[in-house]
C-alpha cells in the first residue's frame, strides 16, 4: 500500500480545529498518510513575519498535495494579499472544483440539488493587477481582467474531462459575453470549441444574470435543472457560494484547487473568528474536501467510505454541530418566506416540516439545539460509521 505525504496548512480561526477533526477521520480510514504541518496565515505572520512562508511553499512543492484550512484576508487597500490567490498563482492551480449536493438530514428550500461548479482559478479579475491614480485630485481605481485562449482551453478541457469521468451529462457555460465581449466573449468561444470534443455532454450557455435568476427560480421545483457549471474566476467565486447556500451553506461545501502538477484541497468557508477556539465548528466541508483528496491520491474506496459515513451522521442527526439543526432551519426558511410576503406558503411549509420532524421516526435529529455536538464529537461519529 502506498504511503502518501500531505502538507497540512491549518490556517486561521477555526482552521486548526476542523483540520484536526479531518485528520482524525482520514487516519481512521486506514490509508497510510504522513502529515507534514506548515503554518500559514496569522500564526505564520506572528512567527515569521510572512503570511505565506517559503517553508510552506517548499513543502507543497515537495509533497505535491496540500490540505488547507481557511485563512483570513483583509478588505480594502493596505492589507495583505489573499493567501488563497497566492497559492493558486504559485502552483498554477487553475482548475477549481466545487461539488454541491443536498445532504440527508439537512433541511433547505432546495432539496435534491446535485451539481458541480467548475471555476477557472488563475485568470480574470483575480490576477491582482490593480492601480489607483488621480484625476483632477480625485482617486480612480481600476483592475485588469485578463483571460487567455490558453487558459480557457486548458480549463474547459479539464472540466469536460472531469464531468465525463463522473458520469455527468450537461454543462452550462456562464458568462457576460454580451457586455464583456472581448474577455468573456473569448471564454465562451473557447468553451464552445472544447465542448465539441465531448459530444456525450450536452452544452448550453447562459448570460450570468439570467443564470442567477434561473438558479433560484428553477431549482425550487426542478433541482436537476443544472448539472455542471463552467464559470470564469470571479463568477465562479460568487456563484459557487450561492450554490452552497442552496444545500445548507459553506459548512457543507468541499473544494479542490488542481493544477497539472500540484493540488490543494480546502474548505471554502471563512475563519469564523466568533467561534474559533470553542470547538463547535462544523468540519463537514473539510472532511468532504479531504475525501476529494483521497480520490486524487487514487484512494477511491476510502473516499467513498468517508462520504457515506458523513451522510450517515447527517441523516441520523444525533451528533451534529449547531448549524445543522432541522428545527432551526425550518424557522429560518419560513422566516425567509414570511419576509417575501408569501405567508400562506410559509405557514404550509412550517406545519409540514414540523409535523415531519415530530412524527417521522426516521428523522432522529430534532434533538436539542441547546446541546449541539462539538467538532470532535462529529468527527468521532463519522469514524464510527466508516
Amino acid at each position: 500500500m502506498t504511503t502518501h505525504t500531505v502538507t497540512v496548512l491549518p490556517g486561521d480561526g477555526i482552521g486548526p480545529e476542523v483540520t484536526a477533526a479531518t485528520m482524525l477521520v482520514l487516519n481512521a480510514t486506514g490509508v497510510p498518510i504522513v502529515w507534514e504541518h506548515q503554518s500559514i496565515g496569522l500564526s505564520a505572520f506572528e512567527a515569521t513575519g510572512e503570511f505565506l512562508p517559503e517553508t510552506a511553499i517548499a513543502a507543497v512543492k515537495k509533497n505535491k498535495v496540500g490540505l488547507k484550512g481557511p485563512t483570513g484576508t483583509t478588505v480594502g487597500g493596505g492589507g495583505h494579499r489573499s493567501i488563497n490567490v497566492a497559492l493558486r498563482k504559485e502552483f498554477d492551480l487553475y482548475f477549481n472544483v466545487r461539488p454541491v449536493q443536498s445532504m440527508p438530514g439537512v433541511v433547505t428550500p432546495f432539496p435534491g440539488v446535485d451539481l458541480i461548479v467548475f471555476r477557472e482559478n488563475a485568470e480574470d479579475l483575480y490576477i491582482g493587477e490593480e492601480r489607483t491614480y488621480f484625476v483632477n485630485g480625485k482617486r480612480v481605481a481600476e483592475a485588469i481582467s485578463r483571460i487567455t485562449e490558453v487558459g480557457c482551453e486548458r480549463f474547459a478541457r479539464r472540466a469536460y474531462t472531469y464531468a465525463r469521468a463522473h458520469g455527468r451529462k450537461k454543462m452550462t457555460i456562464v458568462h457576460k459575453g454580451n457586455i464583456l465581449q472581448d474577455t468573456h466573449g473569448l471564454f465562451l468561444e473557447i468553451a464552445r470549441k472544447v465542448s465539441g470534443e465531448f459530444p456525450d455532454i450536452a452544452t448550453e450557455d447562459l448570460i450570468a444574470d439570467n443564470f442567477g435568476m434561473q438558479l433560484v427560480k428553477e431549482l425550487w421545483h426542478n433541482p436537476r435543472r443544472f448539472d455542471c457549471l463552467l464559470l470564469t474566476n470571479m463568477f465562479g467565486d460568487l456563484f459557487s457560494d450561492v450554490c452552497a447556500g442552496l444545500v445548507g451553506g459553506l459548512g457543507l461545501a468541499p473544494g479542490a484547487n488542481i493544477g497539472d502538477e500540484y493540488a490543494v484541497f480546502e474548505a471554502v468557508h471563512g475563519t469564523a473568528p466568533d467561534i474559533a477556539g470553542k470547538g463547535i465548528a462544523n468540519p463537514t466541508a473539510l472532511i468532504l474536501s479531504a475525501a476529494m483528496m483521497l480520490d486524487h491520491l487514487g484512494e477511491v474506496a476510502a473516499a467513498s467510505r468517508v462520504r457515506r459515513a458523513v451522510e450517515a451522521v447527517l441523516r441520523e442527526g444525533v451528533t451534529v454541530t449547531g448549524d445543522i439543526n432541522p428545527r432551526s432551519r425550518v424557522l429560518l426558511i419560513t422566516k425567509m418566506l414570511d419576509g417575501l410576503g408569501d405567508w400562506s406558503v410559509a405557514d404550509k411549509l412550517r406545519h409540514t416540516l414540523e409535523d415531519a420532524l415530530r412524527e417521522d421516526t426516521t428523522v432522529h435529529h430534532v434533538g436539542n439545539p441547546k446541546n449541539p455536538a462539538s467538532t470532535l464529537d462529529f468527527a468521532h461519529a463519522v469514524i464510527a460509521k466508516l
